[in-house]
């Protein structure tokens, strides 16, 4: 035996091993993470359920999209596969165990919580699993099959790419499969993981082709394993699409390598064929119901897009999410690792970028450029833009889906190129020892993040023995004689802040009798107009208790952190007032007294220091060309037909060769305008193009309530644009302090209409 060989059966029982750890810890993520705290599973599951009880796929319709929302869009094989598995699975208990909380704070990283995206009910999801529980389990079970899979062929293709540094096939394997976000998503009823599985497969056999031509071999069989694969891709995600270009460079190669033409003629065409008789059904579907053969306008249409497609910069800018989501970022896109670990891993993957230079350089110098040697580090390389640049350019562009994840049909070429990197480029002790240590941290991370952060953000509080029980106040639902919730007592531990803030605040509860409804909690921050500061609305537990499954008795404490608006009207005293509402009907629990809301206290709202001595200082920067940085209001209470004046106080940040227009509004619901002012600064007399940058400006307006204005709160927004030759009305956007482009307008305070 040879000691290619020998070293080749050495190696087998250490990929066996990977594959068996990696299983293990996408199956603690299935089951650390409860059913629908998942990426989009709250959405991809419903769609397995229709097929499964044999209502065919649905047609997406954006004023009542169902509860596959857009994920109706997808093609549809891993649905089918999950529904195969689950149809004969009484399911009818869906919408009892997939209860949406209303407060969920969906891709965003809060202080208090408020991560999950469904109530959850123990009894319903507890061993043994039954009904829509159990269906999602086998579903993501499934998902880890898939996965595991395609960590395998991960370790193919890297023995295809890197043939005299097998270990890195091994590395770059291991990073695939301790990328925890890759192993949070392989348990996930999600239709990445098929995709996944799909496009390693199919690099693999365009990889095997390019071997068979270089051995001048035939690759007919290997062409038809292709088209297969292909038209399953694209019969399982649109980003598989990509590879269609990669095969089609694959089968030139072979032509031109073998000097066989008919293998690109023939075979092309035959790849395509059989793909089209997979897929092309759906995207002939598409076309004849929404005129588009990806489904991407019906899929936008129900998701929501940007005001603006997003800029190179602006996608520059949303680069740290991205790479969290990459990494790991859990349940909503709202659980996420210690921040040092991002740090680590993002440093490494600077250093990889580096490194890949150097090896490609090391390989050119041994090698030189014979395109029989550097084709499979071509297609492996090529796949990473394939696959990012049309989600960056067209789809991240338009949607709010700057995420890392979304890339993962890629993810075997990255993780093996992460790894070449990182040490295929020095001396192989040292590059063992280096990858070999990497895989270990991403491992650990890997294996301790279902136990660490995922499963205590889904943990309820734990019920009190003995509060405080000094001030007691009891609310009754209207329909009720008897008092349902007593709120204990109260610790409010901020005493003062400022716009942009918090008020930290814990509250003792009791349940004391049966609910049928689910009632949230309410925190508003009011200050001496009565208009709000600060807002925090959440079901009890952070969102993770649902009333009508309290028992009575039951006591426990939340601390809750309300944000207090960025542009809040200060100095201000600011009442805490705390009640009980149902979020499907508006109407609210009440105190003894008929009141629908406690005050428990006050806090000082200061303004924000200011350089500038500004009255309410913010800092709010248009497309930085000018800087909002303060305003004042002559009042903040009017009845309608009478006028408001407005000041605002700006800063230039840049000589500007534009003469914006500033518009000031009253915005009521539905974006209707019930007062508005549009000027150039000072009433025309000193042109944005004129300023010198730093210079303060005091900017008046004056706001006059249209007579037909009913009473209650309004926005006051401002809108900052420029009117081009063509008539077309240009808005500043916002940039934010990390660079991001945001909105195109600021709210900046409210205001109280009354009769």
């Amino acid at each position: 035996m040879s000691v290619t060989d020998e070293i080749q059966r050495a190696r087998e029982p250490l990929l066996i091993v990977l594959l068996a750890a990696f299983a293990l810890a996408a199956s603690l993520y299935s089951i650390a993470a409860p059913p629908f705290e998942m990426s989009d599973e709250l959405w991809h599951y419903p769609m397995v359920k229709t097929i499964a009880d044999g209502n065919g796929l649905p047609v997406q319709d954006p004023d009542n999209p169902g509860p596959w929302k857009q994920e109706g869009s997808q093609p549809p094989l891993y649905y089918y596969i999950g529904a195969a598995a689950t149809f004969w699975i009484d399911t009818s208990d869906m919408d009892e165990v997939r209860r949406l909380n209303p407060h969920v704070d969906n891709g965003l990283i809060t202080e208090d919580g408020n991560n999950n995206l469904i109530v959850h009910n123990a009894a319903r999801e507890a061993w043994p699993w039954h009904g829509t529980t159990l269906a999602v389990h086998i579903v993501r079970f499934l998902s880890v099959l898939m996965s595991t899979a395609a960590v395998y062929f991960t370790y193919r293709i890297g023995e295809e790419v890197f043939p005299d540094k097998r270990w890195l096939a091994l590395a770059g394997a291991a990073a695939m499969a301790f990328t925890p976000m890759f192993a949070f998503i392989s348990g996930a009823v999600n239709n990445d993981n098929l995709a996944v599985l799909l496009a390693a497969l199919a690099l693999w056999i365009m990889l095997r082709i390019v071997r068979e031509a270089n051995e001048d071999r035939p690759t007919l069989r290997w062409s038809v394993a292709l088209g297969i694969t292909l038209g399953l891709g694209a019969l399982t995600k649109t980003s598989t699409l990509s590879l269609f270009g990669l095969a089609g460079l694959t089968m030139a190669y072979a032509a031109w390598r073998q000097r066989r033409w008919q293998t690109f003629f023939i075979e092309g065409p035959l790849i395509i064929a059989l793909a089209a008789a997979i897929a092309g059904w759906w995207y002939l579907r598409n076309l004849r119901l929404y005129g588009d053969p990806l489904g991407l306008n019906a899929f936008i249409a129900v998701l929501g897009q940007r005001a603006h497609p997003a800029s190179l910069r602006q996608l520059w800018g949303e680069r740290i999410g991205f790479m969290q989501s990459y990494w790991g970022l859990f349940g909503g896109v709202n659980v996420p690792m210690p921040y040092w670990t991002y740090d680590v891993l993002n440093g490494l993957a600077v250093i990889s970028v580096i490194g890949v230079g150097v090896f490609l350089i090391l390989k050119a110098r041994r090698e030189g450029f014979s395109l029989t040697e550097w084709m499979p580090s071509l297609l492996t390389l090529l796949l990473i833009p394939a696959v990012v640049v049309p989600l960056t350019m067209s789809w991240a562009r338009i949607t709010w889906s700057s995420q890392g994840r979304l890339v993962f049909t890629a993810i075997s070429a990255i993780s093996l190129w992460f790894m070449a990197g990182l040490g295929g480029w020095l001396p192989e002790r040292w590059g063992k020892l280096i990858t070999g240590s990497v895989a270990a941290f991403m491992g650990t991370l890997t294996f301790l993040a279902p136990f660490l952060w995922i499963a205590p953000a889904y943990r309820p509080p734990e019920p009190i023995d003995n509060p405080p029980a000094e001030q007691v106040y009891d609310f009754t639902p209207p329909e009720a004689e008897q008092p349902a919730m007593r709120l204990l007592d109260y610790s409010l531990e901020t005493g003062e802040t400022q716009p942009g803030g918090t008020v930290r605040l814990t509250l003792y509860w009791e349940s004391l009798a049966p609910m049928t409804r689910n009632w949230s909690t309410f925190i508003h921050l009011e200050d001496s107009a009565g208009l709000l500061a600060g807002q925090r609305d959440t079901y009890p537990g952070l969102g993770l208790i649902a009333t009508s499954d309290l028992e009575p008795g039951t006591r426990w404490a939340d601390t809750y952190v309300v944000p207090v608006r960025e542009s809040a009207y200060a100095p201000e005293r600011l009442s805490v007032r705390v009640g009980l509402y149902d979020f499907e009907t508006w109407e609210r629990m009440t105190l003894p007294d008929g009141t629908n809301a406690v005050t428990l206290g006050e806090v000082a709202l200061l303004p924000r220091p200011s350089d500038e001595n500004v009255p309410n200082p913010v800092a709010f920067n248009f497309g930085n060309e000018m800087e909002l940085i303060g305003y004042r209001l002559d009042r903040r209470a009017a009845r309608p037909g009478e006028t408001l004046t407005l000041t605002l106080y700006w800063r230039g940040l840049r000589p500007m060769e534009t003469n914006y227009t500033i518009s000031a509004q009253v915005l009521g619901p539905e974006t209707r305008i019930y007062g508005q002012e549009d000027s150039w600064p000072l009433d025309g007399a000193l042109p944005t193009a004129a300023w010198t940058p730093g210079e303060i400006i005091e900017d008046e307006y004056r706001l006059t309530l249209s007579p037909d204005t009913p009473p209650g709160v309004y926005d006051i927004q401002i809108v900052v644009y420029a009117v081009d030759e063509e008539g077309a009305i240009n808005r500043l956007q916002r940039v934010t302090e990390d660079g991001r482009l945001v909105d195109d307008f600021v709210l900046l305070t409210t205001i109280r209409v009354t009769e």
